[in-house]
């Protein structure tokens, strides 16, 4: 499998509406540690993917944006909400959820 990371957003987009294999996108949400901030506002990252394929190769095309919120704060959900819209006009669902590929070897 190919792993592409794709910084601009929109540029993310672009790729799923070409390439994209399945009608979801998986999203993810991840908390940004702060050591040394002791506020109440948390940094969110959201991190979109999708599968596509080249030739024979799955490729996972991913991308990632932040937000801030406080701790009481549910804005990351809505968000996400926001993009179900969006995605939703084009036939496209979001499911929480990660992909990744397990490789296993054997020898004998």
């Amino acid at each position: 499998m190919i792993v592409i990371f794709i910084d601009n957003v929109e540029n993310f987009i672009e790729f799923l509406e070409k390439k994209r294999l399945m009608d979801e996108i998986f999203y993810e949400f991840k908390e940004v540690k702060s050591h040394s901030d002791l506020s109440s506002e948390i940094e969110i990252e959201i991190i979109l993917h999708f599968l596509s394929k080249i030739e024979e190769f799955l490729v996972l095309y991913e991308t990632k944006f932040s937000i801030i919120k406080s701790s009481d704060s549910n804005s990351d959900e809505k968000v996400i909400q926001e993009l179900q819209k969006i995605f939703e006009t084009r036939g496209i669902s979001l499911v929480k959820g990660k992909i990744r590929e397990i490789f296993l070897s054997y020898s004998s």
